[in-house]
């Protein structure tokens, strides 16, 4: 079944600084993996900030006692509803397909 993804402006290369951003109001989907090996998927407009925050501690209280955390997976949107639609689609997702989406990023398809 393919995705039905809103309006997507980008998938964001993780390892990739020269990647073209939207503009100045971005809105992020991002996919945590935790030190437990299970995945958090979140909404934010501060993609560094929010992954600093959930590996300090300090972010939702699913990744509290899951740290350290690493970003395995992150999109941006031209807007926040965009971004959260697309959260809602990806929380629906069963693990083997998150693990696809997390794949594709890392270049190993499957």
């Amino acid at each position: 079944m393919r995705d039905q993804t809103p309006d997507r402006v980008e998938t964001i290369g993780l390892f990739d600084s020269d990647v073209e951003r939207p503009s100045v109001n971005d809105h992020y989907v991002y996919v945590l993996e935790c030190a437990d090996g299970t995945y958090y998927t979140g909404y934010t407009t501060d993609l560094q900030r929010r992954v600093d925050e959930h590996d300090a501690g300090e972010g939702a209280k699913y990744t509290r006692g899951r740290t350290p955390v690493s970003l395995v997976h992150a999109e941006a949107f031209d807007s926040r509803s965009n971004a959260m639609s697309r959260e809602h689609e990806i929380k629906t997702f069963s693990r083997s397909r998150k693990d696809g989406l997390v794949a594709s990023d890392a270049g190993l398809d499957t």
